[in-house]
């Protein structure tokens, strides 16, 4: 038992369960005061500080969410619990977007009913924290992990400090965020961001790309194998809800998940229970949700390809991450990062970063975001003289103005460019070209020929592969056994 032992307020009308909860919690360790309507739990909220508040929904004299709001509106620090009915899935949505920092449905599973208590103690004496992720005040990243997390996210726009800012609102919660952004602006990087200033930051990270996997396994895949439920299947295997307890289940592309994979993920959520094939019981699952789509999930509702249940269960908070041309003033910081992670990876210093570089990149659309961007720089620097930025490089590269919003400081390019129809095979077609021409040049001897483009040989092999450049079977290849260069 701890030295100053976490105070808990039960609100419950049916005398049965609140003595159950209160012996449960009372074996945890915790000092338990209890309350069977609104009236006595105002009361025991006037004389004292909890840590936690697990109320139900349905009391004699009103709903427990008005507990909840109350809290939320005088800025107490109790994080607060409330117990719905079994299938009452718009209920604990309503609880979570009013500021409840999690729910139970009933009939309550204890073990359940341990964890989420144990979770949400954590850190819930703190002044400075709140369970509400709209309040305004910032909270500051928990630990060293966290602040890693948000550093990757480069840039100090006032977009890219809102989304952080937001991201440190969030993480304080254990409701669902639905991520929403343009393909490569980084929504994975933002969803780790908010497990790793979460109380649940030591626990299981888990993303999964749920386009990427085949409509016939994806329940196995999410829910698990048992044991001689299929033919081949000779051992237990857990699926992702198992491998993310006490963690984070990031799911990635969540537009992408067929209709019957979207019901069978609904009643997971709702209920936290999952059954794994071959299984006639169900397993309690204790996980935080976190997805991400690049489409617009309200317009898929519309033409019935995304379930509204489930739409509204895993918009609990919404994120939106601004697309890379509506914060174009992060580009300089931007490159920088990506420079230095490309140097690094390929074993040379890190080149120069000419203004007009910049300039010319802030007037790309850059449809594919920073993902987009890191390719485009990747180029620049394997087409480069290995210490300077060559703006050539960039400046094929067939884009119409997108934008008349230059970093602070940079005048507008006056270079015009031809459009091809076909941009990738362009590209494609030039990098082959300067190829060819230098392995030519240095007998096909690949290392040479990687020396000479300032990358790396395995670098060197990957572009021969993709761009289907034939080798002489007779020429002098290089060090092959450098893989890991």
């Amino acid at each position: 038992m701890p030295e100053k032992p976490h105070r808990i307020l039960v609100v419950d009308d049916e005398p049965d369960l609140r003595t159950l909860y209160e012996l449960t919690l009372l074996r945890e360790g915790y000092l338990v005061d209890a309350a069977q309507d609104l009236e006595q739990a105002r009361a025991l909220l006037a004389a004292n500080t909890y840590s936690v508040i697990i109320t139900d929904m349905r009391l004699p004299d009103g709903l427990g969410m008005s507990l909840i709001t109350e809290i939320k509106t005088q800025h107490r620090p109790e994080r607060s619990v409330v117990i719905t009915a079994y299938g009452s899935a718009q209920n604990a949505v309503e609880a979570l977007k009013a500021g409840a920092f999690d729910y139970l449905t009933k009939p309550v599973d204890l073990k359940q009913f341990r964890n989420v208590v144990a979770t949400a103690v954590i850190g819930s004496t703190s002044t400075t924290e709140t369970s509400s992720f709209n309040k305004l005040a910032s909270p500051t990243p928990a630990s060293a992990l966290g602040q890693r997390a948000l550093a990757k996210l480069v840039g100090r726009s006032e977009c890219m400090q809102n989304t952080k800012d937001r991201i440190l609102k969030v993480a304080a919660s254990m409701a669902p965020v639905m991520i929403t952004g343009e393909s490569g602006t980084g929504k994975e990087l933002v969803a780790y961001a908010i497990h790793a200033n979460s109380h649940r930051a030591k626990g299981p990270w888990v993303a999964v790309n749920c386009g990427a996997i085949p409509e016939n396994l994806l329940e196995a895949e999410f829910f698990g194998v048992k044991k001689g439920a299929y033919t081949g299947a000779q051992q237990d295997r857990e699926g992702f809800f198992h491998a993310a307890r006490g963690g984070t289940l990031f799911l990635d592309e969540i537009g992408d998940l067929p209709l019957a994979m979207q019901s069978k993920l609904l009643r997971a959520i709702q209920e936290r229970r999952i059954r794994p094939l071959g299984s006639t019981a169900e397993d309690p699952v204790d996980v935080r949700i976190v997805s991400a789509t690049h489409k617009n999930l309200a317009n898929e509702v519309k033409e019935a390809r995304f379930r509204q249940d489930l739409f509204y269960r895993l918009n609990v908070i919404d994120l939106v991450i601004a697309p890379l041309r509506e914060r174009t003033e992060d580009l300089p910081e931007l490159c920088t990062a990506l420079l230095t992670h490309i140097a690094e990876e390929s074993g040379i210093a890190v080149p120069e970063l000419p203004a007009e570089v910049i300039i010319q990149l802030a007037q790309l659309p850059l449809p594919g975001n920073v993902r987009e961007l890191e390719n485009l720089l990747y180029r620049a620097v394997a087409l480069g003289d290995g210490q300077r930025l060559q703006l050539e490089s960039i400046a094929l590269l067939p884009y119409p103005p997108a934008s008349s919003k230059l970093p602070s400081g940079l005048a507008e390019p006056t270079q015009a460019t031809s459009i091809p129809l076909d941009l990738q095979a362009h590209l494609d077609s030039l990098e082959r070209s300067i190829l060819l021409q230098v392995l030519q040049e240095t007998s096909f001897n690949r290392t040479a020929a990687a020396t000479r483009l300032g990358i790396s040989l395995r670098q060197m092999r990957y572009r021969i592969t993709r761009l289907q450049i034939e080798m002489p079977t007779s020429a002098e290849t290089g060090d092959d056994s450098d893989v890991s260069s």
